[in-house]
């Protein structure tokens, strides 16, 4: 049986940094880096919808491995190049999550996104049955059917803070906010399962462009 793709999430306040550097130092060494690695599907780059030096970068993996290889340890951790190890030194870091896709499992982030919404959080064991029952079963479908929802999808965390952080990738970022959105996100179960879910962290976010 094939193992599910994986995820790499790297999201950074950046407001220490000067824009121009901390933007050429992503497009030019960090992000190339990794895209010279077998097993790194697709490389995005975000920027807070509200502020702007609110900065997360998702990778898609073949799988979780890759973020074992050999490769992929050469440019990472203790071996991150001088100017990675300045920038981040500057930075502060929001979130970092290496996970693996548990719905739909194999789907890479679609084309043509222009804001996702990136949700995390960790929940009581006790319910943590029915939790994803209501993920997979009414809450990914209902947010789904959205208009300007592009894809929804979730991952289960290898490590760090969270346990699980969701995916979508919207037409835009006012799709988050939008009544269709609000509606489709706030049920019956949606109340009765909130209570049993903590550290949750909420990013919406549009896409970056580089300047010309």
């Amino acid at each position: 049986m094939a193992k599910p793709m994986g995820l790499l999430v790297a999201g950074f306040n950046y407001a220490a940094v000067a824009e121009d550097e901390f933007n050429d130092w992503y497009d030019t060494e960090h992000v190339p880096e990794r895209e010279r690695i077998a097993g790194f599907v697709s490389a995005e780059r975000w920027l807070g919808a509200e502020d702007p030096k609110v900065s997360v970068a998702t990778y898609d993996l073949a799988s979780l491995d890759v973020l074992a290889s050999p490769p992929y340890r050469a440019i990472a951790g203790a071996n991150l190049s001088p100017w990675s190890k300045r920038i981040t030194g500057k930075c502060r870091r929001i979130c970092r999550f290496e996970a693996e896709q548990i719905l739909p499992g194999d789907r890479a982030a679609p084309g043509g996104a222009g804001g996702m919404l990136l949700f995390a959080m960790n929940v009581a064991p006790e319910a943590d049955q029915e939790f994803n029952e209501w993920y997979n079963t009414e809450h990914v479908p209902r947010l789904t059917a959205v208009p300007g929802c592009l894809a929804a999808r979730r991952f289960r965390c290898a490590s760090g803070t969270h346990k699980y952080v969701a995916l979508y990738h919207l037409a835009g970022p006012e799709v988050a906010s939008s009544k269709a959105w609000e509606e489709a996100a706030i049920t019956p179960w949606t109340l009765k399962i909130r209570p049993h879910t903590r550290d949750r962290l909420r990013l919406v976010l549009r896409r970056y462009t580089r300047k010309t």
